[in-house]
């Protein structure tokens, strides 16, 4: 027998194994059915339908699939329900004061105790932009994108407070290739390759919403999606980096979705407020535009912290004020978030530390004679998981509130719907440069478009010793580190 017949034999007699054992172990939780096609596979196609598979735990999926975990009466949890503990804008509701905690958070730089995260795994397809979100660009004047606004911030933090901070940048299978190529192709934004680390999050299979069946993309293919933000703790202990974290120092990791280009990436302040209050896990609220703002509610229920979504909060409860006429629910989750790596480390090994949550969506699928369906209505339920379910586990979850104004300029929707799109976040960071710039002295005609990079400026109170003041301007103009004088 040839070298090619002998290697041939092999894989034949591997995949007939694969085989029997998928099977075997697929018929005991009744999802045979997705091998029905494996005959009319090649062996890559049956490799890589076997990789899908073992990597499904399939008695937590069976779990899931007869609502085996608990069900949440958010009624009952929201009428329960008050505001939760917090730093307000204004500094009230601490023991200590903005500048203590700002203090306290330079000194933790300085230290090198920071990791920074951001979640990227979402395409801009509600942008009109097929490309990974963190590309959009964003910049009003300098066009600069979403990785490049808090890359410039990283490297920024980095000068002034004389540390290293790593970077660790969560994909999925619809972003992990493109964000690698763009990070190498522009020399990774000026982050040090050994600081930068991109990984993949984990994925759930969608399943049949009346049957509770596996569905297939393909004959060879299982129809996964992302497992949610909430997977960013598995997948960072998966990829090793909580051990690069720990191995370096970092005892706190800053947590930010690259879809808000305010976001307070390693801000000193938020930083301070969470370790002043010995907080495992501290989250960065708005107060909400109204009511039933779709954000979050972040509130203390029977002495826990948690979040109720705003598609389960109740009117009643959403709409509720104290005498004044203010919100009772008032803070807005932004996901923005700080964590000390210990309690990371300690929820990886607790299996129910995130609960699942269901979606009802519209799947295309692959039925049994191998004919894709693209379904009108939604068929299929996916699992996901929020990463702020790890809130209620936490000791002395802290909330600090920011204003939106400084804070939060999301980008989800594409110009032309009423909130969150890219000309309403360009507008709020021309605001906030154009009142950075009147408070240091320098008038700003009406209409002009105005963006500093954090490279030259951080905070307001950088820019007096940066620029030369008692200054108009009457053209849009990008500040960057070109422009120091």
């Amino acid at each position: 027998m040839s070298s090619k017949q002998h290697e041939l034999s092999e894989t034949l007699t591997d995949n007939l194994v694969n085989f029997n054992n998928l099977h075997e172990m697929l018929t005991q939780y009744g999802q045979q059915h997705v091998l029905q096609h494996w005959s009319h596979l090649n062996s890559q196609e049956q490799s890589n339908l076997t990789a899908q598979l073992s990597g499904i735990d399939l008695a937590e999926l069976a779990s899931l699939v007869n609502g085996q975990d608990e069900d949440t009466d958010f009624g009952a949890l929201a009428r329960r329900a008050s505001s939760p503990p917090a730093v307000r804008a204004d500094g009230s509701g601490a023991d200590w004061s903005p500048v203590q905690a700002r203090e306290r958070g330079e000194r933790a730089l300085r230290n090198g105790e920071l990791g920074a995260v951001i979640v990227a795994g979402g395409q801009g397809t509600r942008l009109g932009f097929d490309q990974p979100k963190g590309m959009f660009p964003i910049g009003p004047v300098s066009g600069r994108t979403l990785f490049q606004f808090f890359a410039d911030r990283l490297l920024a933090v980095n000068e002034k407070y004389g540390c290293r901070i790593p970077l660790y940048i969560m994909t999925s299978d619809a972003t992990d290739q493109e964000t690698r190529k763009y990070f190498a192709a522009n020399e990774n934004l000026g982050i040090p390759a050994e600081d930068l680390y991109i990984f993949k999050q984990g994925v759930m299979p969608a399943v049949d919403a009346a049957t509770g069946k596996l569905l297939m993309q393909s004959t060879s293919s299982l129809a996964l999606s992302p497992d949610g933000h909430g997977g960013t703790v598995s997948a960072l202990h998966g990829c090793g980096c909580l051990a690069d974290a720990a191995k370096r120092g970092i005892q706190h990791l800053a947590y930010i979705q690259v879809d808000n280009p305010l976001a307070h990436l390693c801000e000193p302040e938020l930083i301070g407020h969470h370790l002043m209050a010995a907080s495992e896990m501290t989250t960065q609220v708005v107060q909400k535009r109204h009511p039933t703002e779709k954000v979050g509610n972040v509130v203390l229920v029977d002495g826990q912290v948690q979040i109720i979504e705003y598609s389960d909060l109740p009117e009643s409860a959403a709409e509720a004020t104290h005498e004044d006429g203010s919100l009772k629910l008032w803070a807005g989750n932004i996901a923005v978030h700080l964590f000390n790596l210990d309690f990371l480390q300690r929820v990886v090994g607790q299996a129910d530390s995130l609960p699942f949550h269901r979606a009802l969506k519209k799947v295309p699928f692959c039925d049994d004679r191998g004919q894709l369906v693209t379904p009108a209505e939604p068929n299929a339920t996916k699992f996901e998981r929020f990463i702020f379910d790890l809130l209620p586990i936490a000791n002395n979850a802290f909330v600090v509130e920011s204003r939106a104004s400084e804070a939060f300029a999301p980008v989800k929707n594409a110009n032309g719907a009423e909130t969150d799109t890219p000309n309403t976040a360009k507008k709020a960071i021309v605001d906030l440069h154009r009142h950075w710039l009147e408070e240091a002295g320098l008038c700003v005609d009406q209409g002009v478009q105005v963006e500093i990079n954090p490279r030259l400026a951080l905070k307001v109170s950088d820019l007096p010793k940066k620029i030369a003041t008692n200054q108009r301007i009457d053209t849009d103009r990008y500040f960057d580190t070109q422009l120091e004088s």
